[in-house]
């Protein structure tokens, strides 16, 4: 696929893939959310992580609402079957990727942008950024998935108040809640994030799957259940060269170098 409405780059093992529409806050568009669903797969069997952030002054302002290609310029948006068929497809990928991704927030996240954000593993946001849930403000409910991020997120009161009144949270307040990771100084989030991402593309790609896997199934588990999960998942670990090469390394006092597939 040629890409169009977004970039995508990959070296040392790290991808990224930036949401390029900065004339219009990087709003979404159904050509975008092909090319980020094609952009993730891709990159889930070429990188050993992904970061997703936003040209310009916003990550994502969400839905464009003036986009024709998803509602066809005689017509208004088919908000289910945008859903259904545009937005599902790109969020499973992101969800779905099998390496660590990181959702570098540099503005703005708002409606969709803002749950697209979080359907990453890890959010680091820029201290300027702020995220809203603004679907409210035009009769709408949370979509993209944050429906069901949030409360798992910031528990169901949060989450409540935060789609009920629609209001800012700034990206320190995000911080506070546990909605996201980290929040870095504008000047320096930009070498914060490549610092977060190397060390995730440069590391046990194997443990961090499992890690993923792990800490997701436990929100249905039962505590027997997860330690079951757990003793699986750590045997096969156990018998990695990546646990061979970091038992090595700790003996020689040696930064590890892990293969990662």
């Amino acid at each position: 696929m040629e890409y169009r409405d977004i970039q995508y780059t990959v070296e040392n093992g790290l991808a990224v893939v930036t949401l390029n529409r900065p004339k219009a806050m990087n709003a979404l568009t159904g050509q975008m959310r092909a090319e980020m669903a094609h952009a993730m797969k891709r990159a889930g069997q070429e990188a050993r992580c992904v970061v997703i952030t936003g040209a310009g002054a916003a990550f994502c302002t969400g839905q464009d609402l003036k986009d024709a290609s998803s509602a066809g310029t005689d017509r208004p948006l088919d908000l289910e079957r945008t859903l259904r068929e545009e937005y599902a497809p790109m969020l499973e990928a992101i969800y779905d990727c099998p390496v660590p991704t990181i959702a570098a927030v540099n503005g703005p996240a708002a409606g969709a942008g803002a749950n697209l954000a979080l359907c990453a593993d890890v959010v680091i946001a820029t201290e300027s950024a702020y995220f809203l849930q603004a679907f409210s403000r035009i009769g709408l409910m949370p979509d993209a998935g944050g429906t069901w991020f949030l409360p798992r997120k910031i528990g169901l009161a949060k989450a409540m108040g935060a789609a009920l009144f629609a209001e800012k949270l700034t990206a320190r307040d995000a911080e506070k809640l546990g909605l996201i990771w980290e929040v870095a100084a504008d000047a320096e989030f930009e070498a914060t994030w490549r610092a977060r991402a190397t060390y995730l593309a440069e590391g046990p790609t194997k443990a961090f799957a499992a890690i993923k896997t792990s800490l997701r199934q436990s929100l249905d588990n039962s505590l027997s259940e997860q330690l079951s999960l757990e003793a699986h998942k750590q045997g096969e670990l156990g018998r990695s060269r990546d646990f061979m090469e970091g038992v090595t390394a700790f003996v020689a006092k040696r930064p590890a170098k892990f293969e990662g597939r």
